[in-house]
């Protein structure tokens, strides 16, 4: 029966739609189980009743026709308790509900499962026989993954309108208005428009090994597309570069060193004299950089596989003769794919281009940052988005909740719109506190600094007025090479962002990579990542690269003195005497040399719960503290925020994870210790009045919500965030916590920072 389950699976998955998918399992299930009937029933989603849609054995004149609510007949009965019912005389049962024109009165024998998805009952898959039996388990069981396989198909019709003829089947003809698809949110703002399929130009995967018939021809072919495919990138740069800071330029540059760098195009040459032809070279070493990233623990890095797929599929694209094409594409354009990138969203020209839309990716996505760079929303991580559909239809984009609209009713497309004018009149009001300190009504400055990862992020941050860098992860030039960066490399790259800054303090936090944040020349291999062998664990066990590192950070400061080192991962005590030891050793060493360097206050990350028991301890050795938001929450609530099945129970604003941030900043109060918190916590104007009632003088957060933060330090009262985050504490869950502050927000006129939030 294993084998007919994948067989039918294989068959759904590949169904062009749902009525197709309905009819296979229909007809798959009733010659397997030798059953005389089997039937479908799907969930109005308007009205919430149940419609039979699809049957082999009871009469074709009642689809569509046969409805049923939850507290009626044995199909309601199913659904609402959401598990299996096996009868052998279902007549006799007392919810049997009877209808003549399916003609069911000659059968029997009944099972029903429920078609579940995230909690949601879709449907109902039923089989019936004349004869009276009990179905057997393995007849259940192999029911239930089957209906668990028709789940994600209706899911997938549902989000995407292509539950065909549903609307003449007898269900509201506005059903399927406003049907909402849920992501991530990537980048903030509104916008309605006219959706435009993104593609891609050639598929990798479907690249065979073949031997070269000259070997000469296909390195020279391959070379002349690497060419090629440099020019393109030099002018989509040049395209966009009126719409971005000169420094937002540096997406593309990333790509251009990539391919200028010694790995991918090295390692694809030897491919190809090693006897594959060029397409086939190229798969291979594509594929392999694109695992290295993908197995990335680092939601930044992780994202980095998809630009690498980009540049193969241009290669790839230009080795096929297969130029693109110019594309006409409307006003009001919303980019929408798979797995959008960022060269493909510079290729609409930007006057056309409102908002992009993802089924993969995260906030962390190149295309995500380049979004918030030209100041567009972005949705990213859609699950259940089915691109192929979607041309031409009218879409509204929410960024703030990760909301995306197909087909929107006129009620939902009206009330955007009044958020669209009214975001606008919001945008000019947020430049108006720039240049205003970021001081609360009753008189509490809040130190509000930028998290940064390239180059690019330092003028934007300095243009949004933030008062240093609060972590500048250190990671991405380890990752852009084909091995560890020399010490002149890695000054030049922290001087950089030292010199910007200076005098304002700058937290360099040190290496954070290992585990399944493997370098692409220093792979780590390990049973669960998450826990493993990574950060400050990984660079104590190679001095030679964590020394290396350290003395470039101390020359970058020579004359600016003001650097600050932030340890990740950190998770015994004794590792910050380690730190301190070689940190004095770099110091001598560069001493020897004549280098006269500081000491630079060094920090801790608080992102390991077991930091929290011992935070007494951590406060006497660290010389400042750093909150990790992300990470502490991931840890303590056991939820991977980047996985779409959980990433609903993932929040912040979680009553156990502000009781362990008060425990933090009363322990750094007691022990005077500077405490600033970073990620998406400092981000969120709801987190941040937390924060601020908890005492918290530092948040640091992605330039994009700079502004808006200091909006809310300026206008709620310390005073008042106390009392909040006393009742907060109190709280059951997060959602009660977010209720409370939406009111405040609104309260305080500060409805437009969560215009469609959470």
């Amino acid at each position: 029966m294993l084998d007919i389950l994948h067989r039918v699976t294989r068959e759904v998955n590949a169904a062009p739609g749902l009525r197709e998918a309905l009819r296979i399992i229909v007809d798959r299930v009733a010659d397997t189980m030798s059953v005389d009937v089997c039937s479908v029933y799907l969930r109005d989603t308007k009205q919430g009743d149940f419609v039979l849609m699809h049957t082999r054995g009871l009469h074709q004149e009642a689809v569509g026709q046969v409805r049923l609510t939850t507290s009626e007949g044995l199909v309601g009965l199913v659904a609402e308790r959401e598990e299996p019912i096996n009868l052998e005389n279902a007549p006799a049962h007392s919810r049997f509900l009877y209808f003549p024109e399916t003609g069911e009165e000659r059968y029997s024998s009944f099972l029903g499962v429920p078609v579940i998805h995230y909690r949601s009952v879709l449907g109902v898959l039923v089989v019936q026989q004349s004869d009276q039996r009990r179905f057997e388990e393995n007849e259940v069981a192999f029911l239930v993954t089957l209906a668990a396989q028709l789940a994600g198909a209706i899911a997938h019709a549902r989000a995407s309108g292509g539950i065909d003829g549903f609307d003449s089947l007898g269900a509201s003809s506005d059903a399927a208005a406003g049907r909402v698809l849920r992501g991530l949110p990537g980048a903030p703002g509104v916008a309605i428009g006219t959706a435009v399929v993104s593609y891609t130009q050639a598929d990798l995967n479907a690249i065979p090994d073949r031997c070269p018939l000259d070997i000469d021809l296909e390195l020279e072919s391959f070379q002349a597309a690497v060419g090629q495919v440099k020019r393109e990138l030099k002018e989509l740069s040049e395209r966009i570069a009126d719409s971005v800071t000169p420094d937002e330029q540096m997406l593309f540059d990333v790509y251009l060193r990539i391919l200028e760098g010694d790995s991918l195009v090295r390692e694809t040459i030897e491919r190809i004299r090693a006897g594959n032809w060029a397409p086939g070279a190229l798969r291979q070493v594509i594929l392999e950089h694109v695992k290295v990233f993908e197995d990335m623990e680092d939601p930044y890095l992780s994202e980095r596989a998809s630009d690498i797929r980009d540049l193969g599929r241009r290669i790839l694209s230009r080795l096929r003769d297969e130029g693109e094409q110019v594309r006409q594409v409307p006003d009001h354009s919303v980019l929408v794919g798979h797995e959008v990138s960022a060269s493909q969203l510079a290729e609409i020209p930007q006057e056309n281009l409102v908002a992009v839309v993802s089924a993969t990716g995260s906030r962390n996505s190149h295309v995500a940052i380049l979004a918030r760079a030209l100041g567009i929303p972005a949705v990213m991580g859609v699950d259940d988005l089915r691109v192929r559909q979607l041309e031409g239809c009218k879409t509204v984009v929410d960024g703030y909740s990760g909301r995306f609209y197909v087909d929107p009713s006129t009620t939902i497309e009206q009330e955007y719109q009044r958020l669209l004018d009214d975001e606008a009149e919001f945008t000019q009001g947020l430049e108006a506190v720039k240049e205003k300190p970021s001081v609360s009504p009753d008189g509490r400055h809040i130190s509000l600094y930028a998290n940064t990862g390239l180059i690019s992020d330092i003028n934007l941050s300095i243009a949004a007025g933030c008062e240093g860098i609060g972590l500048h992860r250190t990671e991405f030039p380890f990752l852009i090479r084909d091995r560890f960066p020399g010490e002149e490399d890695q000054v030049r790259l922290y001087r950089q962002v030292l010199e910007q800054f200076s005098p304002r303090p700058v937290v360099l936090r040190t290496l954070d990579v290992g585990g399944d944040k493997s370098l692409p020349y220093f792979p780590i291999h390990e049973e669960n990542p998450f826990l493993g062998w990574r950060g400050i664990r990984l660079t104590l066990d190679h001095p030679e690269i964590f020394l290396t590192q350290l003395r470039a950070m101390l020359r970058a400061d020579v004359g600016l003195n003001n650097l600050q080192i932030l340890l990740p991962m950190v998770s015994r005590l004794e590792e910050i005497g380690d730190v301190r030891e070689l940190l004095a050793r770099a110091k001598e060493e560069l001493a020897e040399d004549g280098i006269e360097a500081r000491t630079p206050p060094l920090g801790v990350m608080i992102e390991v719960p077991a930091t929290i028991y011992q935070i007494d301890r951590y406060c006497d050795q660290a010389d400042f503290l750093s909150l990790g938001s992300n990470d502490l929450t991931q840890y303590l609530l056991a939820v991977d925020r980047n996985n779409s099945r959980v990433a609903n129970l993932y929040d912040e604003l979680h009553p156990a994870v502000l009781a362990a941030v008060r425990e933090v900043v009363w322990a750094a109060r007691r022990h005077g210790k500077r405490l600033t918190v970073c990620g998406g916590m400092a981000g969120d104007p709801a987190g941040a009045i937390l924060l601020m009632g908890l005492g918290v003088q530092g948040l640091s957060m992605s330039v994009s919500s700079l502004l808006r933060i200091k909006w809310v330090v300026r206008r709620v009262p310390v005073s008042r965030a106390a009392e909040l985050v006393n009742r907060a504490i109190e709280m059951d869950s997060p959602e009660e916590v977010r209720r409370m502050l939406r009111r405040t927000l609104e309260e305080y006129e500060l409805g437009g920072l969560i215009r469609a939030g959470k």
